[in-house]
């Protein structure tokens, strides 16, 4: 059985990724700070659970280890902009680490999930592949891009390292993410039936569902070596590059109810169309369309099973935590609120008993 080490493994692409790998028999060391939860994963025989800041990694940690899925960071652009230094910390100097630790332990393996947003904005006609020049416009997407430089000097024949640069993600995962474009969308229509979108639409996107770029990690794991190593691959497919006015209508045309697009805004500047034919080449292929993540999470909205809360939007939540942190170290006192260690009660009866 090969242990799979994947951090941030309780976040939306790792709460999708780890079950998936449990099912094709593979051991999993779950490594996040699960800032979401611990109980978005089931419990399995084969799945470890390890509460660890990825900056905080030893070359331990990777002990019996075969390969690494390296998902751990700070998502999203918003994120990237308020949080800047930590996630120049976690997506670039923290994953390169990573990377360096797993082959100092004699880990066979290492695939980061990168991401297509660092070619920004290109040239109409362009159809970007994995050897056209990047243009990443957010502190995300630049921490992608260096990370990448990172971790492929490290490749070599014994140390296998593939950097998949991943389309903008949609559909249902457990821990949902309601801050991405099909998903946003989605919610948006449904619940109030109106759709805003940023003008003009004309721009481009990659998509690829949550659950084809968990299968294209996993199929890195037993690739051959001598066709994915030191290499990017792009994930997604060409029938999941949209337009966003295109997919704003795909949303309005799944939907049960009737939906009115609302424009607003000035034009995005961000447009890329994708290439992702290298790795279709190897014999992956992505099996979901837009159209499979809107019916999913429309489905959950209607059960009741999902909704929007400050959780589901990503910037919100890390909002809400260091809003909360900040109030729980004013108040706190020997490590607790109300009720406080009985070890900490002695030591200060002894304290205030020597004066």
């Amino acid at each position: 059985m090969q242990r799979v080490m994947v951090t941030g493994a309780g976040g939306y692409i790792g709460t999708t990724l780890v079950p998936m790998l449990l099912e094709q028999g593979y051991a999993v060391r779950a490594v996040d700070r699960f800032f979401f939860g611990h109980e978005l994963l089931r419990s399995h025989p084969d799945l470890e659970m390890v509460r660890e800041d990825v900056r905080r990694l030893k070359v331990e940690d990777f002990a019996g280890v075969d390969a690494v899925i390296d998902l751990a960071a700070i998502s999203n652009d918003p994120s990237g902009e308020l949080f800047q230094d930590v996630t120049w910390a976690v997506n670039h100097r923290a994953r390169v680490r990573c990377a360096e630790l797993a082959k100092q332990a004699g880990v066979k393996r290492y695939v980061l999930p990168s991401s297509c947003s660092i070619y920004g904005f290109q040239p109409d006609g362009v159809i970007a592949n994995e050897e056209t020049a990047t243009n990443p416009l957010t502190t995300y997407a630049k921490a992608n891009e260096q990370a990448e430089h990172g971790v492929l000097p490290l490749a070599d024949d014994k140390f296998t390292v593939v950097v998949l640069r991943q389309a903008t993600v949609y559909g249902y995962s457990p821990r949902m993410r309601l801050d991405l474009a099909v998903n946003g969308m989605t919610y948006g229509a449904w619940k109030t039936s109106k759709l805003p979108l940023m003008r003009d639409g004309s721009q481009w996107r990659p998509m690829v569902h949550v659950r084809d770029t968990a299968a294209a990690q996993m199929f890195m794991l037993t690739a051959p070596a001598d066709k994915v190593n030191g290499k990017i691959f792009n994930v997604g497919s060409e029938a999941n590059n949209y337009q966003i006015g295109q997919l704003a209508q795909i949303v309005v045309d799944t939907l049960p109810n009737k939906v009115e697009i609302e424009w607003y805004g000035d034009a995005d500047t961000r447009s890329y169309r994708v290439s992702f034919d290298k790795i279709e080449s190897l014999g992956y292929k992505a099996t979901r369309v837009a159209e499979d993540g809107i019916r999913e999470i429309a489905a959950k909205l209607e059960s009741g099973e999902l909704d929007r809360t400050s959780e589901t939007i990503t910037l919100d939540w890390y909002k809400n935590l260091v809003k909360w942190h900040e109030i729980i170290r004013k108040v706190e006192l020997y490590g607790g609120i109300f009720d406080i260690p009985a070890e900490e009660i002695d030591s200060l009866r002894r304290s205030e008993a020597a004066e």
